[in-house]
């Protein structure tokens, strides 16, 4: 029978949502195992000279909503300043409309089948719908989904071109990268394409003699 004061307590305490074993799952647990308590089975499987003998240095506990209110504070002290790295990396503006509806929707990243209880399912959704609208307004047959960066992105498409792409019998695979692409995407592409024994030519697209072996280029 749940009390009053049970059903009252703070909804927003990360304890009272925890899913873990109750005490009498874990006397259960312990009997099955041979032991009495939670101590005496800590200290016949956990090495003596791992152990912490003190007590932990924590500060006191926090509800959800005091942890966000701090965080809050924390990061009402940054000082946003104009960005001149360049090189790729700038400010961006996400209209309110994908905000709202997408990065916000919790249709895309809340769990809907109990064998996969996490955010992948919502998040290959996204991706796969990015894939189709890529391929369908650039009209091509294969379309790789969004990655960390644009590095990681451009070295993925070199491999995806030197997946499907037909080289003559002896001829080594070669990759075109615009002389114009950001250094660190070059890299990471040529790291990559060494790896696959892709060679990665550097050049300007408008004089670059596009022969058979070239499995395909990146422009920017």
């Amino acid at each position: 029978m749940v009390t009053v004061r049970a059903s009252l307590a703070p909804a927003d305490r990360f304890v009272t949502r925890h899913i873990g074993p109750s005490p009498d799952e874990t006397r259960g647990m312990l009997a099955t195992l041979g032991y009495e308590t939670l101590d005496a089975f800590i200290d016949a499987v956990v090495p003596e000279d791992i152990r912490l003998r003190r007590l932990l240095a924590l500060p006191p506990g926090r509800t959800e909503r005091e942890v966000l209110q701090a965080l809050r504070g924390l990061a009402a002290q940054n000082q946003l300043y104009r960005s001149y790295i360049g090189m790729g990396y700038y400010h961006s503006f996400t209209p309110q409309v994908i905000q709202r509806n997408i990065v916000e929707n919790p249709g895309w990243y809340t769990a809907y089948t109990p064998y996969q209880p996490e955010v992948a399912q919502g998040r290959l959704e996204a991706l796969l719908n990015f894939q189709t609208m890529v391929a369908d307004l650039t009209a091509l047959p294969i379309a790789n989904a969004s990655l960390l960066d644009e590095a990681t992105a451009a070295a993925e498409a070199m491999h995806l071109t030197e997946a499907v792409a037909s080289v003559p019998a002896g001829t080594t695979p070669m990759f075109m990268i615009a002389e114009g692409c950001h250094p660190q995407t070059i890299a990471v592409v040529r790291t990559r394409a060494e790896a696959r024994g892709v060679q990665t030519v550097i050049a300007d697209p408008a004089s670059f003699a596009f022969r058979p072996g070239v499995i395909g280029a990146l422009l920017q």
